[in-house]
C-alpha cells in the first residue's frame, strides 16, 4: 500500500484532533474507533472481508503499513473468522498514542512538549499542515451538503466518526444538530463501515456482539444504534490510556 493517499486511521485521528488545544477529542472511545478504522482499511486493501458480523482474513501478504500489517497479522493468527466487536473490544487500546506517534513519523503532525500546572510533563500534538486536515474534512462537509451519495472510504468515515462521537466536535452547537443528523445518515453507504460502527457503539455500552448485522440491510444502519446507545446505561465502556496525551 503506497502513501498517495492517508487511511481511514489516520483520517480518523486527524479530525479528532483539536487544531487549538492540541488534544484529541473523545480519547475514551478513540481506541475503539481506530482498531474499527482499520478494519474498514484492510477491507478496502483487500486483506479482509465481513461474513455476516465476522472478519475473515482472505489475503496475509503485507500492505506495507506496519500499524495495520500488525493488525492483519493478529487477525490470521486467529485462524477463524472473529467478531468485529470481540475483535475492537479486544486487547489492542492505546492505538491513539500509536496511532499519534506514526502521524509524527510520518510528518503529519508534530509533537510539542508542554508541562500542566507548570509541573506534570505533557505532550500537545499539532497537524503539520492544516490544509489536510481541512480538506479531510471537508470531503464530509460535501457528503453532508450535497446529497449525493459519497465514496466507501469518506461513507466509513463518517460511520466512524459518528460511532465515537465525533459529530459534536466537527458540528458543534445548535447550529450543527442538522449536521449531526445527516453525517449519522452517511453511514448507510457503506455497509462494511456501518457494521464496523455499530460494532465501536456495541462495545462502548457493554453490548453482546449481535449476529448477522448485515443482513439487516444497509438501510438499517442509520439511525437504530445512536438510539439504541443513547437508551442504554453506559455500563461496560471501554477507556483507552491517556498516555502523554491531553
Amino acid at each position: 500500500m503506497g502513501k498517495s493517499r492517508r487511511t481511514v486511521p489516520e483520517e480518523l485521528l486527524l479530525l479528532a484532533l483539536d487544531p487549538t488545544t492540541g488534544t484529541t477529542a473523545q480519547p475514551q472511545t478513540l481506541d475503539l474507533g481506530l482498531a474499527g478504522a482499520q478494519l474498514v482499511e484492510l477491507s478496502l486493501a483487500g486483506r479482509i472481508v465481513p461474513e455476516g458480523d465476522r472478519i475473515a482474513v482472505v489475503l496475509a501478504r503485507p500492505t506495507g503499513d506496519p500499524t495495520l500489517d500488525h493488525a492483519l497479522e493478529l487477525l490470521r493468527r486467529r485462524g477463524s473468522p472473529v467478531r468485529a466487536a470481540h475483535w475492537i473490544g479486544g486487547p489492542r487500546l492505546g492505538l491513539r498514542q500509536t496511532y499519534l506517534a506514526h502521524l509524527e513519523r510520518c510528518g503529519m503532525v508534530t509533537a510539542v512538549p508542554g508541562q500542566v500546572c507548570g509541573v506534570l510533563p505533557t505532550i500537545r500534538y499539532q497537524a503539520s499542515d492544516d490544509c489536510t486536515n481541512a480538506a479531510i474534512k471537508q470531503r464530509l462537509d460535501t457528503a453532508i451538503r450535497t446529497g449525493v451519495p459519497p465514496d466507501p472510504r469518506t461513507a466509513a468515515l463518517a460511520a466512524l466518526a459518528h460511532s465515537v462521537g465525533l459529530g459534536k466536535h466537527l458540528y458543534p452547537g445548535n447550529e450543527g444538530r442538522s449536521s449531526r443528523s445527516r453525517l449519522r445518515d452517511l453511514i448507510r453507504y457503506d455497509p462494511l463501515g456501518g457494521m464496523v460502527a455499530h460494532a465501536v457503539m456495541d462495545v462502548q455500552n457493554g453490548l453482546p456482539a449481535q449476529q448477522n448485522r448485515s443482513s439487516q440491510g444497509p438501510g438499517a444502519v442509520s439511525g437504530r444504534s445512536g438510539a439504541r446507545a443513547a437508551g442504554r446505561a453506559s455500563g461496560g465502556r471501554v477507556s483507552a490510556p491517556r498516555v502523554g496525551v491531553r
